[in-house]
């Protein structure tokens, strides 16, 4: 096995492999689609249309050897590897793979040719009042993008191969136009998602996002009664719309997710909010890390300590391990929590990032240190209601301007997104970290505390065995705040 994935690694860093695919991303004037397109077309057998363009034969050849090796590296056959490419998203986020690793090389952890995941702050705009916020939403602010600017950053989205964009806010469904533009994404082969906070989301509009093709809405809930929830979203009777709104979205056939944000406030709760969320059919729990920034500034005093981040981590590990929902969080520690709980149990169960969690069976120990772990400005970024782009939702660093600049030309050549992809910058416990690979901790918790992204996640458990020496002034004063971190 060992001798199989360094063959396939070998293969992928190969200058001559790596040149052909770096060059193979713009359109051919003959066939229409990107010479990648052609090889992957051509690899799952749809030739007709695409015989006679020969640079695309050479990157198909190049494709197929890679793939071939990749089967071989983790056990995939080229039957399954086949099928798995018949699905449009699979094929993005192939040739977004592909590009990366033509890109950048093959780096700890990877780093993709463009963003697989673009979080979309869609307005500012918002019906609730969350204390917790992120974005300070409200009214809708002054710069938000056209409905044409906003075709042309899916367009941009769609060049690029980015697998999934995913609406939030604000609340999407504040701006009229969020209907044609989910449309307009969809039809170009992006997988849409969105987050809403639920209590917009009647049957009928429930039927409209399952028409113009959203695929998957996740809603937040941070309460299991509606004390709890009421005292975050800042309105009287929105439980109840949220809960309407959930189940409205399960029965209209739309993928569902349940959203937590974990404080003190609520933390001894999310057991009862996990049990609700399976009443209501829900496929799947996020827990989000609080991060302290937008409104979310002055109530860091209401953040987790460490050892009941880990404890939550530890419990949501056991409820993935059951298989009856699936359980996952956005702290990148989750990910280290799976792999010794599966190095114990000889169950590969992981959660390589938030977005997903699976058995690996038997191969977890090859793929953690390429995938796992924060994936800000490696494997997703975020852009704001006037098109400004940021690392991560939770990170208020402008990186770039999608109305001055393409997605490409910020992906690849921002020196911020340079810094987060390179985990041997990090300072601190998170540097020598054994886990900085599969985990790397929370960038965005690090910005917020100490403003600075590169510096240790003070949320974490093993921050507190082996504290940063040079932050460890800083930490005493957060612990102060937060009564006992």
């Amino acid at each position: 096995m060992t001798e199989s994935v360094y063959t396939f690694l070998s293969v992928l860093n190969n200058s001559i492999v790596r040149k052909l695919i770096n060059s193979s991303s713009k359109a051919c004037p003959r066939c229409g689609k990107s010479h990648l397109e052609i090889a992957l077309d051509n690899y799952i057998g749809n030739r007709d249309k695409n015989r006679r363009c020969v640079k695309g034969r050479l990157v198909s050849s190049a494709v197929k050897y890679a793939l071939g090796k990749s089967g071989k590296a983790f056990g995939v056959s080229e039957e399954q590897l086949k099928q798995g490419l018949n699905d449009p998203y699979i094929r993005r986020g192939i040739a977004n793979i592909l590009a990366g690793t033509a890109t950048f090389g093959v780096t700890k952890p990877q780093t993709v040719g463009a963003p697989f995941l673009v979080v979309w702050n869609y307005t500012n705009a918002c019906n609730l009042k969350c204390k917790h916020c992120y974005q300070n939403a409200d009214k809708h602010s002054l710069g938000e993008l056209s409905t044409i600017q906003r075709k042309e950053i899916i367009d941009q989205l769609d060049q690029e191969n980015v697998v999934t964009v995913a609406f939030s806010g604000g609340e999407p469904l504040m701006r009229n136009d969020f209907f044609e533009i989910a449309r307009y994404a969809a039809k170009k082969g992006i997988y849409v998602s969105m987050a809403s906070n639920g209590t917009m989301i009647t049957r009928s509009v429930a039927t409209r996002l399952k028409e113009v093709g959203v695929g998957y809405v996740d809603v937040s809930l941070d309460g299991a009664k509606p004390e709890t929830h009421e005292s975050f979203r800042g309105v009287p009777g929105c439980f109840e719309k949220t809960i309407e709104g959930i189940k409205n979205l399960v029965e209209g056939g739309i993928s569902t997710c349940v959203a937590v944000t974990a404080t003190k406030r609520n933390l001894y709760e999310i057991p009862k909010i996990v049990e609700l969320a399976k009443r209501l059919k829900v496929r799947r729990i996020i827990v989000f890390n609080f991060i302290p920034t937008g409104r979310g500034q002055e109530l860091s005093d209401i953040d987790l300590i460490p050892t009941e981040r880990e404890l939550l981590l530890e419990y949501l590990y056991d409820e993935l391990a059951k298989g009856e929902i699936e359980t996952l969080c956005t702290a990148p520690q989750l990910a280290r929590v799976c792999l010794i709980n599966s190095q114990k149990t000889g169950r590969d169960i992981v959660a390589p990032t938030h977005f997903c969690a699976t058995d690996f069976s038997g191969r977890i120990k090859y793929l953690t240190d390429f995938i796992g772990g924060c994936g800000a400005g490696r494997l997703y970024c975020a852009v704001q209601p006037n098109g400004l782009v940021t690392p991560c939702v939770f990170i208020p660093i402008v990186v770039g301007d999608l109305r001055k600049q393409s997605l490409n030309e910020i992906w690849r050549h921002s020196p911020v997104l340079d810094d987060l992809r390179e985990r041997g910058k990090l300072k601190g416990r998170c540097g020598r970290c054994q886990f900085k690979y599969v985990c790397g901790g929370c960038r965005a918790r690090a910005y917020a505390y100490y403003q600075d992204y590169l510096t240790p996640d003070p949320g974490c458990i093993r921050e507190i065995e082996e504290p940063s020496i040079e932050f460890a002034g800083e930490l005493g004063v957060m612990s102060a705040k937060a009564g006992g971190r």
